[in-house]
């Protein structure tokens, strides 16, 4: 990870506001035995003159204690700053640049002041002089005294870490074999295996440093009864002890140098290594010697001489720090444009601001710990180090449930096949809606992350706001918000999904059927995402106090307006919806519609677009459909009636049907023909005919090119068999004479090559 340096830098802040949160009690001077006993303060108490007195005394010395008290020798009094202003400006009206000048000069002279104080109290205790010893506060030092207490010290010290080490390498195959489980397995939960891995390496190294500094009690214990040892100044290095490790165990959970499947940060190992070195010495540093040597100093020495030494280590960690953050400047700001060349968006923008300005805010950070300390260290800087524990704490919390969710994001959710089967449409969709989902979720964290920290840094006070009417109303209506959208996206996958199941086409369908399902389904998800996205837009705008009243009014009047005008259109829709679910018609049915027929070149929502046998392209609006006549639905029928002449007999017809039919069924037409030949019967005695009829099922569409093919059969069996087919006959009248006698006829007779002329009646 690219921001590792950084991370470095800021829990080197994080570090020593966690130990110096602890320091300040122990900086402070330890109280005397000089006060009047108990029996005498009774005495003074019972008599009332002297009690009168003691009350006079006492409110002098809290009139005394109120006044302001003179600066150090060469820093200016507040007032003197204010004094600039004008006679009718509050102080709190300073300029901003004035107040600055005021706490850099405090802080300059704090400074001064320590390191004046630190001189002349080392210049005492390496025997400057009685007035040196004087005016730096120093105490008497018994060197055989001192030697046996930094005896004692000793052994506690290489007892604790003694134990400690030995306990650690005890622990350390638990350790192996946690790091190996989360290496292991499906990289799907490849992050929740951290997690909880380093949660139990965790434990494990807690659990470790509480043992050694039980051992550490008991070998304290032992010095005290055995030797007289000081109880105070073993219990320094113990909790010294105790606060160090602890805040090391929760280094080695994100930089474990030695394990990787226990490092939250996903480093390589020399740069973990580095970090974790790093923090490590600046942990040992600054909390042995802010716990340990300063109160021992402040108690036995001076306490003048502790918080100069006090200030000199925090110096010297922000020397270090300085120069680590200088140093290794242009490596993270390199790295972090190389990650934002890899992204794009808010995201890559943002890594490329922080390049630029990561040493900026990690010197000013740095610098102000320092400064708080050097300052203020008994209010401001518990502040400082508590928001800044709570910073590091949601920070890191947001960030490893961000990466938990980013790694979820990318994962594709693989449903059975039998559901991808039955709704062909529900996984892609899981897979859109739950990764969206996830992001909104971590794009809630962030944001919750910021709120909190800036609750932290007092910026403003969450639980007031929150006690807030307006606060719990707007927390009420974000969590009723999101309930809402996630119940409509619910509803949505569900009901899409359910009509996914109904009308998608069953297995081996033909693509007419296709089309005709991805038709419906095409009108409904639209009617369906309209319907839910109005209805969870007009509960979103009710839930955060829009008033919808006039809103509905003004759809229903809309509605009102566009029913009157479009009632054809709406009656196209409401037919053509109708008719596909009913399946009346398909792409490439032969159908009459609308007084049209022909060929369905495309089936629509409002109307269905035919080609007749001419080639005229129709286009019938469903409104204008009263009936649909498919002639290519499961099957067809060829109805033939066939004439013979009325001397021909029926059953000799027949038979001869039979027989066209019989050499129809091996012939091109035999995969068409889906039944025996039915013989109906005779259906007619015409004028001229005796009419046959018969029936022949065929395949749907294909019983016109049967039936012209068994045409062609019947007149070859009847031609062979000398059945005659009649024609209608035309008889010739030449009228006649008065008398009764035809006229004249001029006929003329071709027969066997020979050629007669009558002329006249004659022959």
């Amino acid at each position: 990870m690219p921001t590792h340096r950084l991370l470095c830098a800021g829990l080197a802040g994080l570090l020593s506001l966690l130990i110096l949160m602890f320091a300040p009690p122990a900086l402070a001077e330890p109280a005397t035995d000089a006060g009047p006993a108990y029996g005498t303060l009774a005495n003074l108490l019972e008599d009332e003159a002297s009690r009168t007195a003691l009350i006079e005394e006492l409110r002098h010395l809290e009139a005394a204690r109120t006044e302001p008290s003179p600066a150090p020798e060469g820093t200016p009094p507040p007032a003197d700053i204010a004094a600039e202003a004008p006679s009718n400006q509050r102080p709190e009206q300073v300029s901003f640049a004035r107040r600055m000048a005021a706490t850099t000069g405090h802080l300059a002279a704090n400074m001064g002041d320590q390191f004046a104080a630190l001189g002349a109290a080392l210049g005492g205790l390496f025997g400057a002089g009685e007035a040196v010893d004087e005016r730096a506060g120093l105490a008497p030092v018994d060197m055989q005294e001192a030697g046996a207490a930094a005896v004692n010290l000793a052994i506690l010290v290489i007892t604790t870490f003694l134990v400690f080490l030995v306990l650690r390498a005890v622990a350390r195959p638990s350790f192996r074999a946690l790091s190996g489980w989360a290496l292991r397995g499906s990289e799907k939960f490849a992050m929740l295996r951290t997690i909880m891995a380093v949660a139990v390496a965790a434990l494990v190294d807690v659990v470790v440093v509480a043992l050694a500094y039980l051992a550490g009690g008991f070998v304290s214990s032992l010095l005290v009864n055995e030797v007289n040892a000081d109880a105070t100044r073993l219990a320094l290095f113990l909790n010294a002890f105790l606060v160090v490790e602890l805040f090391k165990a929760g280094l080695r959970m994100l930089f474990s140098s030695g394990y990787e499947g226990l490092r939250l940060v996903p480093v390589a190992a020399d740069q973990a290594r580095y970090c974790n070195r790093f923090l490590a010495s600046l942990a040992g540093f600054i909390g042995y010697g802010m716990l340990v040597l300063v109160p021992v100093l402040n108690f036995n020495l001076s306490p003048t001489l502790g918080s100069g030494v006090g200030t000199l280590i925090m110096l010297l960690a922000l020397i270090y720090a300085v120069a680590v953050i200088l140093r290794k400047r242009t490596v993270l700001r390199d790295r972090l444009f190389a990650r934002a060349e890899q992204g794009s968006g808010p995201g890559a923008l943002l890594l490329r601001l922080l390049g630029r300005l990561w040493h900026v805010l990690a010197l000013a950070y740095a610098v102000l710990v320092f400064a708080v300390t050097v300052v203020d260290p008994e209010s401001a800087l518990p502040f400082v180090a508590m928001a800044t524990l709570l910073t590091v704490v949601y920070a890191g919390l947001g960030l490893l449930i961000s990466v938990v969710l980013s790694q979820l994001i990318g994962k594709q959710i693989h449903l059975s096949e039998r559901l991808n089967t039955a709704m062909p449409r529900l996984q892609a969709r899981v897979n859109t809606y739950v990764p969206t989902g996830l992001k909104i979720i971590r794009a809630l964290l962030l944001v919750l992350v910021a709120v909190l920290v800036l609750d932290a840094w007092r910026v403003y006070d969450l639980a007031a706001w929150y006690a807030s009417e307006a606060g719990g109303r707007t927390v009420s209506a974000v969590i009723d918000v999101l309930v809402i959208l996630a119940v409509a996206a619910l509803v949505w996958i569900g009901l899409a999904s359910l009509l996914e199941h109904k009308l998608s086409p069953k297995e081996g369908a033909d693509p007419a059927a296709a089309a005709r399902a991805e038709t419906l389904m095409g009108l409904f998800h639209t009617t369906l995402a309209i319907a839910i996205i109005i209805m969870t837009s007009m509960i979103v705008l009710s839930e955060i106090g829009i008033d919808i009243a006039p809103l509905i009014a003004g759809a229903g009047v809309l509605g009102l307006a566009v029913g009157f005008g479009a009632q054809k259109l709406v009656q196209d829709v409401i037919t053509g919806v109708f008719i596909q679910l009913e399946n009346a018609m398909n792409t490439g049915d032969f159908v009459s519609a609308g007084g049209n027929s022909g060929t369905v070149e495309r089936v629509g929502i409002r109307s269905v677009a035919m080609r007749d046998l001419a080639g005229t392209y129709h286009i019938v609006p469903f409104s204008a459909v009263g009936a649909v006549s498919n002639y290519t639905r499961e099957f067809g029928n060829h109805v033939g009636e066939y004439g013979i002449a009325y001397r021909e007999s029926i059953d000799d017809a027949i038979v001869q049907l039979e027989a066209a039919f019989e050499e129809l069924k091996e012939g091109p037409m035999k995969e068409h023909i889906l039944a025996p030949l039915t013989v109906a019967g005779v259906t007619a005695l015409a004028d001229s005919s005796v009419n046959i009829r018969v029936v022949i099922k065929a395949s749907p569409g294909m019983q016109w090119a049967v039936g012209r093919a068994y045409n062609r059969l019947v007149k070859k069996y009847f031609d062979e068999a000398g059945i005659e087919i009649p024609f209608p006959h035309t008889t010739l009248y030449f009228g006649e004479d008065k008398d009764g006698s035809a006229p004249a006829a001029n006929v003329r007779l071709l027969g066997d090559g020979r050629v007669v002329d009558t002329q006249d009646g004659g022959r």
